[in-house]
């Protein structure tokens, strides 16, 4: 009987699989298998955020696959040495896994790809598990990728996305293969109190929801602070936990404007993702140099820790900054917010502030998160390089009166409609008895500094 090992990434999830239907397409036993890879953990993905995520995707896969007959096997150490032991104690013919973007999963499969086949193994790569349309896919004419979105959406909407797999009914493992104890989010410290719950089971009940009652209004409410009308469904796209061929071809069916506003955002995840294919170096470099000179030294720490903290003197800066700490995940527009404000207004390198949304996003990975950083940095892939967002005017026009800035930042609970966006305004002593800072740097000195730092570069 056939025996294929199917290695579990980016992909916890039993529904729309291909790499797991794959492996069962010849009738034989499987081997699901996920590798705590310390050099994972090296590479920044072990936030306690994130592991604690992990941990609940990981008992709810396992529990997915005992329905079917199956388990999750666990193991720690090198992937590609502990996939090919497995291999070798399961005598498998064959590994299937889903590929990926980033530098560390070409580097892994150019590693296990020859390591395998030296044992007599096949390894098999599946696209569009974490993608609805794979990277490379659709390419303009003159260049290996799309540096623009709008040209590359027209083109990702004309793909025929391929047709969502059913979860498998019955799986069946051998019975000779252990595995390590998975891990429990309770074992994670440093975790941020308001952290979702994670899980393909979560997931898919979060998506349902979302179709029913959330899409409609999308277009309208999306950049609503308050309003919270987001999906709320990131960190289970980033762990694969739903699947985002699944997503558009659902949120499609429900038809109307919001819908398509929606699955324009999951086309954004992909254009991310052909770039940072393409352009690995991105992760780290600037995609377009400003020959920026960014503002270094003490004065500028103490700034870039100012925003840490959620304590600017800039209520919606603050705001969202504070979300980030107590959910791990923040607001769309809050994001773009907080970045703008360190990157032009304090004019602080972007790998600051992509390095801090990586210690506690939830949702955090590579692409969507350094590439995104770029273009609010204007180093990235936008148009519009040196756009500034002003946080008092966006404050207003998406957190009209405050709720937003109360909920989060609790000295400006007592402040009443849209004053709290500026609180500087009122008399000294108001603001010397709620406790919160003033401005670090004035709006006009912030923008005056970068359009003379950009103007010299």
């Amino acid at each position: 009987m056939q025996t294929s090992v199917v290695v579990f990434t980016c992909d916890l999830r039993v529904s729309d699989h291909p790499p797991l239907r794959a492996a069962l397409r010849g009738g034989g036993r499987v081997v699901p298998l996920f590798v705590r890879d310390p050099a994972v953990d090296a590479a920044g993905f072990a936030a306690p955020n994130r592991l604690a995520f992990l941990a609940d995707c990981l008992r709810d896969l396992d529990a997915r696959l005992r329905e079917r007959g199956g388990q999750l096997v666990l193991r720690e150490g090198d992937t590609v040495t502990e996939v090919c032991r497995l291999a070798a104690e399961a005598d498998a013919d064959e590994v299937h896994m889903a590929g990926d973007v980033s530098a560390f999963a070409h580097a892994r499969e150019q590693r296990l790809r020859p390591a395998l086949e030296g044992d007599g193994r096949r390894l098999y790569v599946h696209d569009t598990v974490s993608t609805a349309v794979a990277p490379g896919a659709v390419t303009p004419a003159s260049s290996d990728h799309f540096a623009v979105f709008t040209p590359y959406y027209r083109r990702w909407s004309e793909q025929g996305l391929r047709e969502v797999l059913d979860a498998p009914r019955s799986i069946t493992v051998p019975e000779e293969v252990g595995s390590a104890p998975l891990p429990e989010r309770a074992g994670v410290s440093g975790v941020s109190p308001g952290l979702c719950a994670g899980g393909e089971t979560e997931g898919r009940r979060r998506l349902t929801a979302w179709l029913r009652s959330g899409v409609d209004a999308y277009v309208e409410r999306h950049d609503d602070l308050a309003g919270d009308a987001t999906s709320r469904l990131s960190p289970h796209l980033h762990f694969g936990t739903l699947s985002p061929v699944e997503v558009v071809h659902r949120a499609r069916r429900t038809g109307g404007s919001g819908a398509e506003a929606f699955v324009r955002q999951i086309a954004w995840r992909d254009f991310n993702r052909q770039v940072l294919a393409a352009r690995p170096d991105a992760a780290t470099h600037d995609y377009r140099t400003r020959r920026d000179r960014w503002r270094g030294g003490r004065d500028a720490e103490a700034d870039a820790e100012a925003w840490r903290a959620g304590r600017t003197g800039y209520p919606v800066v603050d705001a969202a900054m504070r979300q980030l700490r107590h959910e791990g995940w923040m607001h769309n527009r809050g994001r773009l917010l907080a970045a703008s404000f360190l990157t032009k207004t304090l004019y602080v390198d972007w790998r600051v502030g992509a390095r801090h949304f990586l210690d506690l996003l939830v949702d955090g990975d590579v692409a969507n998160n350094q590439l995104n950083w770029q273009w609010m940095a204007g180093t990235g892939t936008d148009t519009r390089p040196n756009r500034v967002l002003n946080p008092v005017v966006q404050g207003k026009r998406y957190d009209p009166d405050g709720a937003y800035v109360r909920r989060w930042v609790e000295e400006l609970t007592g402040v009443e409609g849209a004053d709290v966006h500026e609180p500087w305004k009122r008399p000294a002593r108001e603001r010397a008895g709620i406790g919160y800072p003033e401005p670090v740097v004035s709006l006009a000195e912030g923008l005056d500094r970068f359009r003379r730092a950009r103007a010299r570069s």
